[in-house]
């Protein structure tokens, strides 16, 4: 209804649903710009009987009253509600001209809400909903349409993110819970807020949040859904945000998560609400909340979230008023008597009374009294399953497969799959010989698809999701069903082990039908992730189908690509159990997955177990008399890969340059692709010795190969470009090393990706080129780039990271930077200590790195201390003629000479000196900074004929590598003492 045009603008009592809040708070404020005053109301009539005077009495308030009418309004002329719409059609005419109402729903209205003239504000957009709302009060608008940043959304206007469930039109009760749970998170301010919804199985929790997201959505610019009923699935969920907001994105699944964390810590996408939806797993899933001033919504049995700052909020089963109201409206000819005993005997939880009030609707001739009788209690009923549960879910079985046999088996077969996320998807993409000849059809076919998961969906009470799909815009089919874990375990316990072993093979084989194949490809994650929690549920770890043991496999290989090393160790374990029951040691599955069980330890950086593994897996093939071919190869292969990783370069090159012999011998041709990346790795094992020379000889004859053999842009190629590069800066070659990687990493970012981790190593290469040719400045942005982003796809926490922070710090420290430098390289030693151990080379030489950054400060003693200690560990690592332990004897004499103990600084860098010549060659950068740093000592203690002659000799060196103008060659000139960084090498 319009009312006349006001000069002025009178109170304004705005009264709304909760479920129409964003509404509210829009009408709000666009009449608060025109300077109404506006007293928002909740009104929740349904809870109470009618009673006129009071409702006279509450319209009758000063000014104008407007209803905002919505679909929870519907009800007025529904069952055990008739009565308030009869009051309301009494009571308005009286009203009408001080009551106006507009209309967010689009659904017919009763005819008491007609009467009200109500005019609608959906699908008009904002201009026009805002004249509307205005004109129904009397007002013109004083000024053109506000945009959003300058008000609350526009409740039509979605959220800039969202992946959020739709709500259930059904959804009943729950309001003053609702509201006190929005007002909690809506306090949090800047330290943010967490809410807890916990209650036992059925009793609603997931609705509740998906209501609750439904009624405040848009207050949000983001809201992200993440199904957290396992570890796994909640990490791939929350890490898929990086894709939606328009994060780098890596192979690493936690460099994906922290950098979601990241950006909702710094507020960079707006107010955000994250939801964790059924989250038991506390350790695998707490690692994953986001700090920052957003907010978090959990739903969960466990109420042991109020530890990690969540307030715990119980969802108990309905009020009966609730219940009645529900079944009510679930199944119309339901008296209330009789929806009270329903709920009743079902103990007021929603989930059966959904389904059991959705086979009364079904079968309309079905005798009710007689209905709630088989429901009354059974003494002999587990605690667990009440026997009306039970009653009712044997009852929609039975009705099911009496009226649609075969939608009947659809939802067996779909007990086969994990219930939290029923992969419709995949279902819909089985070969129909995958299927039994009576599912076929309804699988296959569109129509009858979307039919039987309705079907489904109503009698079992399921959420169900439609959407668009690519390339049918114009149709919307099913997308995402999940149904109760209560229900789910009801069905399989109570099918015979015949079905049982049919309906597994069948989800087996459509599983299998689904795998992408390279697992590796970052285009087929999303496939795997989709298939991953199916495979306990299905029956496959059992399977002795080989395409089924091969599914497995690549799943395997999908989770060591993504970095989730914890959740494939664990898998691994679980597939050798079974398989080693049923197949040979030696066969090729078990092997394979024995690999992926090292490789799993390996990334976890437990590497005394992934050693023992490995051997294992040679002894298996000893035992066997296997003394050739490629599986040896690999265990070999992979032994050496743990062995390089544990600091024993001496064993790991022996073993990789006997695997590079085999790989010949057998193979008849030493530059396939197979011996070339045995090859690569006996490279990396010469460099991780000190060998520079042969390791650089090497990756170079690797590198052209494979430019004829693959390409230049292959990834491999790629990669043995970077390998050459490095190799050659190691050398003091810089011109080289930096005219290679400058056009490798050119390639890489056109081939690759920019974010890719090969191509981030390389920018890594490229800025300590840079660095070395005194380019600082570049090399500081180029290598805190580089590492920002590693961060970003690999985690804090990876070796990637590890190694760029150290060298980053080193480079702060030669700025000048050296808080921040010996902040960096303390926390980078400490993590390398921590995952490697105290006497791994990784830790020492960082801790010889820190040792630099103390003298800098002064701390001469302490400084003095680390860097002898740090001298003689190296040393008893990896041998005194190690490059390694000869550049931290050279920081040795710089603490030695610090604390004025010439004499011995003078006799240890002579002895290394006289141990270098031999190991690095006379020409080695490193050599002729040991020959500066002794002439320095000599000098001070005056032998000033001997400094000199030394002098000129590492003076000759520099210039004849880099040059006489050279940065280096003039750092020398100048007397300044020469240093040595550690610097840990890719593995």
């Amino acid at each position: 209804m319009t009312v006349g045009r006001l000069t002025y603008p009178l109170p304004v009592s705005l009264v709304y649903a909760g479920v129409s809040n964003g509404w509210a708070q829009w009408i709000s404020w666009v009449l608060v710009q025109e300077g109404c005053a506006v007293d928002s109301i909740r009104w929740s009539p349904l809870s109470r009987l009618p009673d006129m005077g009071s409702l006279e009495a509450f319209f009758g308030r000063p000014g104008r009253v407007l209803l905002v009418l919505d679909d929870w309004y519907l009800r007025f002329d529904t069952g055990r509600n008739q009565e308030w719409a009869r009051v309301l059609r009494e009571v308005m005419p009286r009203l009408h001209d001080r009551v106006g109402a507009v209309t967010v729903t689009t659904r017919a209205l009763p005819d008491e809400a007609v009467s009200l003239g109500a005019v609608t504000l959906r699908g008009v957009g904002p201009e026009e909903a805002r004249r509307r709302v205005l004109a129904e009060v009397g007002l013109l608008p004083g000024a053109p349409y506000s945009r959003r940043d300058e008000g609350p959304r526009y409740p039509e206007d979605p959220p800039d993110v969202s992946n959020a469930p739709r709500k259930s039109p059904r959804f009943t009760g729950r309001e003053d819970l609702l509201n006190e749970v929005h007002d909690v998170l809506d306090s949090g301010g800047e330290h943010g807020s967490r809410v807890l919804l916990h209650g036992p199985p059925g009793v609603g929790k997931s609705q509740a949040a998906v209501e609750y997201v439904s009624r405040f959505g848009s207050e949000y610019d983001l809201i992200w859904w993440v199904p957290a009923a396992t570890k796994a699935a909640a990490r791939e969920g929350f890490a898929a945000l990086a894709r939606e907001v328009g994060l780098s994105e890596g192979d690493q699944l936690t460099g994906q998560i922290e950098a979601v964390q990241g950006a909702l810590g710094r507020d960079e996408k707006g107010r955000w609400l994250i939801i964790f939806d059924g989250a038991e797993d506390l350790d695998g899933i707490a690692p994953l909340l986001p700090e920052g001033r957003g907010q978090v919504l959990l739903t969960s049995q466990s109420t042991e979230w109020s530890r990690y700052g969540a307030k715990p909020y119980a969802l108990p089963p309905f009020e009966r008023t609730e219940s009645v109201a529900f079944a009510c409206r679930r199944a119309p000819r339901l008296t209330e008597a009789q929806a009270g005993e329903l709920a009743e005997a079902l103990g007021d939880l929603p989930l059966v009374i959904d389904q059991s009030a959705a086979w009364i609707d079904a079968h309309p001739g079905a005798d009710i009294p007689r209905y709630l009788r088989a429901l009354r209690p059974d003494a002999g009923a587990a605690p667990e399953v009440p026997a009306a549960h039970r009653q009712v879910w044997a009852r929609t079985l039975d009705s099911l497969a009496a009226r649609s046999p075969s939608v009947y088996e659809l939802l067996l077969l779909l007990t086969f799959f994990s219930p939290d996320m029923l992969p419709v998807r995949l279902l819909r993409s089985a070969r129909p010989s995958d299927l039994p000849t009576h599912l076929a059809g309804p699988v296959t076919e569109p129509g009858s698809w979307d039919s039987a998961l309705l079907t489904i969906s109503e009698i079992a009470s399921m959420r169900v999701e439609f959407a668009t799909e690519a390339g049918q815009e114009t149709t919307a089919s099913v997308v995402s069903l999940r149904m109760h874990r209560s229900f789910h375990r009801f069905i399989r316990d109570s099918l015979a082990p015949e079905s049982e072993r049919v309906y597994s093979a069948t989800a087996a084989r459509v599983l299998v039908a689904s795998d992408p194949g390279e697992p590796g490809s970052p285009r087929n994650w999303h496939r795997y992730a989709e298939i991953l929690p199916h495979l306990e549920p299905s029956g496959a770890l059992d399977s002795d189908d080989g395409d089924v043991r091969r599914l497995l496999l690549n799943c395997l290989d999908y989770l060591r690509v993504r970095g989730e090393y914890q959740d494939g160790y664990t898998l691994t374990r679980r597939v050798l159990d079974r398989w080693r029951r049923t197949s040979e040691p030696t066969d090729r599955g078990v092997l394979a997955a024995a690999h992926q069980q090292a490789r799993m330890l390996r990334g976890l950086g437990r590497y005394e177990e992934a050693e023992r593994v490995d051997r294992s897996i040679l002894g298996v093939l000893a035992e066997a008399g296997v003394d050739s071919g490629l599986e040896l190869l690999r265990a070999k292969d992979g032994l050496g890969a743990t062995l390089m990783a544990r600091g024993r370069y001496d064993e790991a090159r022996a073993l990789y340059e006997e695997a590079a012999q085999n790989a010949t011998d057998w193979l008849g041709d030493r530059y396939v692709p197979q011996t070339l990346q045995f090859r690569t790795n006996l490279a990396l094992a010469l460099g991780l010795q000190g060998h520079y020379e042969q390791s650089g000889k090497l990756h170079r004859e690797v590198y052209e190969r494979r430019v004829g053999l693959l390409g230049a842009r292959a990834r491999r190629t790629l990669q043995s470009g970077y390998y050459t590069a490095r190799m050659l800066r190691l050398l003091g070659r810089l011109r080289e090393a930096r005219s290679l990687q400058s056009y490798n990493v050119h390639l890489m970012r056109r081939t690759l990706d920019e974010a890719h981790r090969q191509t981030l190593l390389a920018e890594h290469n490229l800025a300590l080129c840079l660095r070395r040719d005194a380019e600082f400045e570049e090399a500081r942005e180029m290598m805190r780039d580089s590492r920002r982003r590693l961060k970003e796809v690999s985690g804090a926490d990876h070796p990637d990271v590890l190694m760029v922070s150290l060298d980053y710090a080193m480079l702060l420290r030669v700025l000048g930077d050296r808080p921040k430098a010996r902040g960096l390289a303390e926390s980078a030693a400490e993590s390398y200590t921590q995952r490697l151990g105290e006497l791994h080379p990784y830790a020492i030489g960082a801790r010889n790195n820190c040792a630099l950054t103390l003298l800098d400060d002064g701390e001469v003693d302490e400084g003095l201390r680390l860097a002898e200690e740090s001298t003689r560990q190296m040393e008893a690592a990896i041998g005194r003629d190690h490059v390694w332990s000869l550049g931290c004897a050279m920081n040795c004499t710089a603490a030695l000479a610090a604390v004025g103990d010439l004499e011995e600084a003078e006799r240890v860098g002579r002895d290394a000196l006289r141990r270098a010549i031999p190991a690095m060659g006379a020409g080695h950068v490193l050599s002729a900074n040991l020959r500066a740093a002794l002439a320095l000592d000599l000098r001070a203690l005056g032998r000033m004929e001997e400094s000199a002659t030394l002098e000129r000799l590492a003076l000759n060196t520099l210039s004849a590598s880099h040059g006489a103008n050279h940065d280096q060659t003039r750092y020398m000139r100048s007397h300044s003492r020469p240093y040595w960084d550690f610097e840990p090498q890719p593995i």
